[in-house]
C-alpha cells in the first residue's frame, strides 16, 4: 500500500479514486507514564511517554485505514491527514483519513 499526503504518488498515475477511507484508535494514558510525563513538565524536556503513545496510535490508525483501502481494492491512499480529539479526561482519539485509489506505474 502506497500512502502519501499528496494528491499523487510520484512515478504513478491515478487510475481511479475508489472512496474515502479512515482509521482511528482511542488511547488512554497509563497512570505511571502520566506521572513521569508530569515530572518532565516541571523539569522540561521531551515527554517521551506521550511521544511513544502518539507514535503507536498513528501506526494503528494507519494500519486500520490501510485495511479499509485494501477491502475496496485500492493499492494507494492519497491526501492522508491526521486529526486528534479528546474523548474523555485522559483519553484521546487519533483519526487518519485519505482517498483510497488505484494507481499504476508510469510507463
Amino acid at each position: 500500500m502506497k500512502i502519501t499526503n499528496t494528491e499523487e504518488v510520484p512515478g504513478y498515475k491515478v487510475i481511479e479514486i475508489v472512496g474515502l477511507v479512515e482509521g482511528s484508535t482511542v488511547r488512554a494514558k497509563h497512570i505511571g507514564k502520566d506521572i513521569m510525563a508530569g515530572l518532565k513538565g516541571i523539569t522540561g524536556g521531551e515527554m517521551k511517554e506521550y511521544t511513544e503513545l502518539l507514535n503507536e496510535s498513528r501506526q494503528e490508525a494507519v494500519k486500520r485505514m490501510s485495511l479499509r483501502a485494501e477491502a475496496l481494492g485500492a493499492n494507494a491512499i492519497l491526501n492522508v491527514r491526521f486529526s486528534t480529539s479528546s474523548v474523555s479526561q485522559g483519553a484521546a482519539e487519533l483519526f487518519a483519513y485519505g482517498s483510497a485509489a488505484i494507481v499504476e506505474k508510469n510507463s
